[in-house]
């Protein structure tokens, strides 16, 4: 009996001590998958980009304490150096003072301009979780074609009532890019959906449009 118990008992160390390491090494498997875009301290892998050559660029952006702060004035954005394609995107944002506006702007490519050629997920304050196609890109979303060359904006409105939190709160965005498709939920609700996009790589920028506006904990992890 006693050496039956003995087994038993090394047994179920040997499993508890299997299930640690394998534990272990999905955690390494994910660290390895998620890449920071924002490194908390500063600038590195961004563009920080104002049509206006006379505008000190570095007093609209500035971190703190791991936190993007942003004026929101005059408008511009910062966007990543590097293009990017099939990836989850997370990021975490919030309105510091009141409500303003300002968008994650998907694939964008080509010369900067104040409104480049890509796919905005809204974070105008009440509207986070529009789609915003610029420049004649396309997007189908609930089996509608929703491409239009001749006009700048095309607005597609959120499915639910607002998920955003209030003034002061920090929301989070979570972006899928799966090849042609795009989803965007704003804390955890699925908010819109599109697929058939006519552009699927390229920057990742943030607006300044508006008002002040902060950024932290930005990400991507790549798709499959």
């Amino acid at each position: 009996m006693r050496q039956a118990t003995r087994m038993l008992l090394t047994l179920g160390i040997l499993v508890i001590l299997l299930s640690t390491l394998a534990g272990c090494q999905q955690g390494v498997s994910e660290s390895r998958q998620k890449i920071m875009l924002f490194n908390g301290k500063d600038f590195s892998g961004w563009k920080l980009y104002i049509p206006d050559e006379n505008v000190n660029v570095n007093d609209i952006w500035s971190v703190k304490d791991g936190v993007v702060h942003c004026k929101g004035k005059p408008n511009g954005y910062m966007r990543t150096k590097s293009k990017y394609a099939n990836y989850l995107l997370h990021l975490e944002w919030r309105w510091p003072e009141k409500p303003a506006n300002s968008g994650v702007l998907l694939h964008a490519s080509g010369e900067d301009r104040l409104w480049p050629k890509c796919i905005e997920c809204q974070l105008k304050a009440g509207s986070a979780g529009d789609f915003v196609l610029m420049g004649g890109v396309g997007l189908t979303v609930d089996g509608k074609d929703m491409q239009n060359a001749e006009r700048q904006f095309v607005v597609i409105p959120k499915k639910q009532q607002s998920s955003e939190k209030s003034i002061g709160q920090w929301n989070t965005y979570e972006i899928h890019c799966d090849k042609d498709t795009i989803r965007c939920y704003v804390n955890g609700v699925l908010q819109n959906e599109g697929s058939a996009a006519t552009i699927s790589t390229g920057w990742i920028c943030l607006q300044s449009e508006g008002g002040p506006i902060e950024f932290r904990n930005i990400y991507i992890q790549p798709l499959n």
